[in-house]
């Protein structure tokens, strides 16, 4: 069976839908579970890949949308979404269940809450980049503009630093 009819990929090309966007979602013959990956398989540079980290602040958990070549400041992503209480990392466990998807296939919609999303403003540095579409072999290209209107997210300049 192809990667595209797996149950969590059509709800991602769904979400494209229903935003009222092409189904542009790619299935990969390679995989794209690091954003290492996900660069080689697309042909694109390792910044251009999205990297989605789940993270709870307080109780609740939140959406980091963060360049490939840059790594989160979990300690600023409270400020950049207005939220207050203790930053931690989530287990697999914990991103399945706030976003619907495993690791290595996390995409920015069709999520499974309807998390706060803060999106690193370096990823503007890039036409075309490209984000996680459900699956470790499945991608989307979209634009900054797009994913932050698609998920409703906050653009931020303090919550990634380069590697």
């Amino acid at each position: 069976m192809s990667n595209l009819k797996k149950p969590t990929v059509k709800r991602v090309r769904q979400a494209l839908t229903d935003a009222g966007l092409n189904d542009a979602v790619i299935e990969l013959d390679e995989t794209a579970r690091t954003a290492e990956d996900a660069a080689k398989a697309t042909n694109s540079e390792l910044g251009a890949i999205v990297k989605s980290l789940v993270f709870i602040i307080g109780e609740e958990p939140v959406l980091a949308l963060v360049a490939g070549d840059h790594k989160c400041v979990p300690e600023n992503l409270p400020r950049a979404l207005n939220l207050e209480g203790e930053v931690r990392k989530t287990d697999a466990d914990m991103v399945k269940a706030a976003t619907g998807f495993s690791i290595g296939g996390v995409a920015p919609v069709g999520l499974a809450l309807d998390l706060p999303v803060v999106i690193d403003v370096s990823l503007k540095r890039f036409d075309t980049i490209y984000a996680a579409a459900g699956h470790p072999h499945c991608v989307f290209p979209t634009t900054v503009n797009e994913l932050k209107r698609l998920t409703g997210g906050i653009v931020s300049y303090n919550i990634a630093e380069p590697v």
